[in-house]
């Protein structure tokens, strides 16, 4: 990787991408007092499933062998249309980015760019891209039934770790909001990359968009 400004570049549209396709905040925050139990997972399954539609509030930490950033989240979404800023102690602002599914754009202090896809954008501000429409999937716990995968399970049934896209996840931490339990807390790793994601508050079947 590259250093100085180029690295906080890269960290910048590299959290941004780890961030595209989350889920979370509430009229209240997410219960964390209730406990798990056998058949809660697969009771829901279904309904996570078909989830499309959310609001989220919460924080995003990248860690890489030349730095650490983290940044505060704010992501709003309904089927293929989301809005999701970004702001963070790399001293360049709010960021947005907001898709429709037909084109990205990612407005932040550098401007304004666009693309057909999140990736696409990825791949012309970094030359590289990741995966990144997976993680619609692995934010409610779901593998991308898209490609194969492996998945283990903990002792309620919910899951533990999933590998998928070169990507290993460990879901370190539940909440429940409006009836379903969703990740709290996942650790992503790839390779030398280590992003944390935190869902403070989780506001599922509900989004204000235009």
């Amino acid at each position: 990787m590259t250093s100085g400004p180029a690295t906080g570049r890269t960290l910048r549209f590299l959290t941004l991408a780890l961030i595209l396709l989350l889920a979370g905040c509430a009229t209240q925050a997410p219960s964390q007092m209730e406990d798990r139990h056998p058949g809660d997972w697969r009771a829901q399954q279904s309904r996570l499933e078909a989830l499309d539609t959310w609001t989220a509030a919460g924080k995003v930490g990248i860690r890489t062998p030349e730095d650490s950033q983290s940044a505060n989240l704010d992501w709003t979404q309904r089927a293929s249309q989301y809005r999701i800023s970004v702001s963070g102690p790399w001293g360049t602002g709010r960021n947005t980015l907001e898709g429709d599914g037909q084109k990205v754009t990612l407005t932040n202090g550098d401007g304004t760019f666009q693309a057909a896809t999140p990736e696409a954008l990825m791949a012309q501000q970094m030359g590289w891209s990741l995966p990144l429409s997976s993680l619609v999937y692995w934010v409610r716990g779901l593998p991308d039934p898209r490609a194969p995968h492996s998945m283990s399970e903990d002792d309620a049934g919910f899951p533990a770790t999933l590998d998928q896209a070169g990507w290993h996840i460990d879901y370190r931490d539940w909440s429940r909001a409006d009836g379903l339990w969703l990740p709290r807390r996942l650790v992503m790793t790839y390779d030398d990359i280590r992003t944390t994601l935190v869902i403070n508050r989780w506001q599922p079947e509900q989004a204000e968009l235009p």
